[in-house]
């Protein structure tokens, strides 16, 4: 157990205090934490170093970096929230950490951008019309449905043969616009688009009977968040589909595809859709690509009960 007055010690430095105010709002790299506090790689990891030693934080290997995030007691952590105040660049460090974050979403709203009109023309990890096939028959006599990081909603236009209305939502503007345009052109006056964040999507709590989230999961940046939002936004009685991929550890996923995260186990898929106060949740590997590096296909279904 870490001691209590070498914790004390080592928050007392300002330095310190700043990184650890940081990475408890948000897992970040040594890169990261440099933009936002304007100092050097060397100083930064020494500091790094220290608060991992005495257990303060830990670090995760995503990529090329390893992210760093807050593991302090809590009772330390109400500690250095009352010393922060303390420290006139602890706001500053606010505004920068929202600053990159930001930044974090246009990257990946831009790679969406450069898709838009190719889906079903490029390879997408894990678009499998096996699993999609399996999902949809769960989708008939379904009246309000969610299509959630919906691309340019090829999907949602299948739904909207079935559905009463369909609410396709997605990240990227040029998504939306093709989608929206597309939708039109196939007379779907069902299928609406908004421009949203599946973490904070923009529909009322309690109206759907259907979420869909298709190959989005990976990519959002808390998707624990994001099964949270699918559960407040379904009906009591409403259903889940997750289609993602199964965890697996193709790196160059990151670069070629903007993925965060790779993949997900079946425990920790059903762990997830637990935590979000899912009930008769099932998983199944859905699909498995024979090409390298094979991916498969995770499927998740969750009920919000009555």
């Amino acid at each position: 157990m870490p001691s209590m007055l070498k914790s004390l010690k080592l928050i007392s430095d300002p330095t310190r205090l700043r990184i650890l105010m940081l990475v408890e709002k948000e897992a970040l790299s040594v890169a990261e934490l440099q933009e936002v506090l304007g100092m050097g790689q060397s100083r930064i990891s020494t500091q790094l170093s220290q608060l991992k030693t005495e257990g303060l934080v830990t670090d995760e290997r995503s990529g090329k970096n390893n992210n760093y995030s807050c593991t302090s007691d809590p009772d330390l952590m109400e500690v250095a929230r009352l010393a922060s105040v303390e420290i006139p660049e602890i706001a500053a460090d606010r505004l920068a950490l929202q600053h990159l974050l930001r930044k974090r979403k246009d990257a990946a709203r831009a790679y969406f951008d450069e898709l838009a009109g190719r889906f079903g023309k490029d390879y997408v990890p894990g678009r499998s019309w096996k699993a999609l096939a399996e999902a949809l028959i769960k989708v008939l006599n379904y009246k309000v449905v969610a299509d959630l990081g919906a691309g340019e909603g090829t999907l949602a236009q299948l739904l909207a043969q079935r559905a009463e209305k369909v609410i396709a939502v997605d990240l990227s503007p040029k998504m939306v616009e093709f989608g929206q345009n597309l939708a039109a052109q196939n007379g779907l006056k069902n299928l609406e688009y908004r421009i949203g964040d599946i973490e904070e999507p923009p529909i009322d709590n309690g109206t759907l009977d259907l979420a869909i989230l298709s190959q989005a999961l990976h990519h959002a940046e808390h998707p624990q968040r994001a099964l949270d939002a699918a559960y407040r936004i379904l009906k009591p009685g409403g259903r889940l589909i997750v289609l993602d991929l199964v965890q697996h550890h193709f790196e160059e996923a990151r670069e070629l595809y903007a993925d965060r995260w790779l993949g997900f186990s079946e425990s920790d898929l059903a762990a997830m859709l637990e935590k979000a106060g899912f009930k008769q949740i099932e998983t199944i590997v859905a699909d498995r690509e024979t090409e390298a590096p094979k991916f498969q296909t995770l499927l998740g279904i969750g009920v919000r009960e009555v």
